[in-house]
């Protein structure tokens, strides 16, 4: 997930974005495990069930987190123009000084101003890029405790004993990559009614967006 930034911030600022997300087709809803109710919890015997869920698919459809990664977007590009102005400005500085002979108290003048101005825009560039990452990073740990903490919450009311992470996508046989990515995928072949993705999206995205449809399951 990349954004394509403008020519000057991108060579500087390389702060992934969000893609936009293929639409999958959709088949009718697996049943979950059936819930044990609470008061028999304690004489049950351990959650047997497993589950799968696909983290990637998640993260392209959590409501929350395209916003906040869109917010981010418009942050770069505010920032990329703040930049191209200083770079135009260091450029015509550069410009201005061949009219200058070397040596001159003019030409030392403005020679130093530039050197001046190019460190101070390579300094600004890269602190913030670091504070670009920085504010990603928070999003993506925020968003990923908030899948664990939903994924515990679901395993736990449908008996699951393990949830594995599991990649969603299709393969494109003309890619030689994706080829190699589906030959090595830790699963080989999984029941549609354990992909418990959807419910997990579900519950992600009904607190901040509740009039939304509810997710619908996916075919693998």
């Amino acid at each position: 997930m990349k954004w394509q930034l403008a020519a000057i911030f991108c060579a500087i600022l390389a702060v992934p974005a969000q893609a936009q997300v293929p639409q999958r087709p959709v088949a009718p809803a697996a049943a979950a495990p059936a819930a044990v109710p609470a008061t028999a919890l304690s004489a049950a015997s351990p959650a047997t069930h497993v589950a799968v869920i696909d983290v990637g698919y998640i993260f392209k459809n959590h409501n929350r987190f395209k916003a906040a990664m869109d917010k981010m977007k418009e942050d770069v590009m505010a920032e990329e123009n703040t930049l191209k102005a200083d770079r135009d400005r260091i450029n015509g500085m550069m410009e201005q000084i061949k009219g200058f002979n070397v040596g001159t108290p003019e030409f030392k003048k403005l020679e130093s101003d530039i050197a001046k101005a190019q460190g101070d825009f390579n300094v600004n560039a890269q602190l913030k890029k670091k504070e670009f990452m920085e504010v990603e990073a928070k999003v993506y740990l925020q968003v990923y405790t908030e899948v664990e903490k939903a994924v515990e919450q679901f395993a736990r009311e449908h008996r699951i004993a393990i949830v594995h992470r599991f990649d969603g996508d299709p393969v494109d046989n003309s890619d030689r990559n994706q080829i190699l990515r589906g030959i090595t995928k830790a699963i080989v072949y999984l029941e549609p009614g354990i992909d418990i993705t959807p419910d997990i999206l579900k519950m992600l995205n009904t607190p901040a967006v509740a009039a939304q449809p509810a997710a619908q399951p996916r075919t693998r």
